[in-house]
Formats: structure tokens, sequence, C-alpha cells
């Protein structure tokens, strides 16, 4: 069987790109389990400060603060276009 270099560097390239996935899939696999095993969280990340919070923790207070925020990013997404 003859191969050709395309089939080897194509081999060759999904195989490093398979390792790379996987290494990252290992070190991220405790977070991932984590959101697989909880889909009832809410909330953002974000850097000015949004956090995720489950459902059943969140009191109205919380959610107006998060309103708050939301609506001021809003704004400033509005302004910077």
């Amino acid at each position: 069987m003859v191969m050709n270099k395309d089939f080897l560097m194509g081999f060759v390239s999904g195989t490093v790109v398979g390792a790379v996935g996987y290494r990252l899939y290992e070190q991220n696999q405790g977070q991932l389990s984590q959101l697989i095993q909880n889909p009832g969280m809410s909330g953002m990340q974000s850097a000015q400060g949004l956090q995720t919070v489950p459902k059943q923790d969140l009191t109205i207070e919380d959610l107006v603060a998060q309103k708050e925020r939301l609506e001021d990013l809003i704004a400033e997404k509005k302004v910077n276009q």
C-alpha cells in the first residue's frame, strides 16, 4: 500500500489535534462534569462581576442587582457601538 504525503500529513495532524483535545478534556474534566450534572445553574460570568449562582439560592435582591448590572452592560454596549 502506497501512502502519499498528503495522507500522512493529515493523519499526523489529526493525531496531534486529538491528543491536544484529550489533554484539554482531562484538565477540565471536573468543570465539565459539574456543568453536566448541574444544569439548573443560572447567571453569567464576566469581568464585570456577574457570578453564577444556583437558582435555588437566589433572592429578590440578588435578582434585582443582577438585572441592574445587566442593564448597565447593555447601555455600555449601545454607547460603544
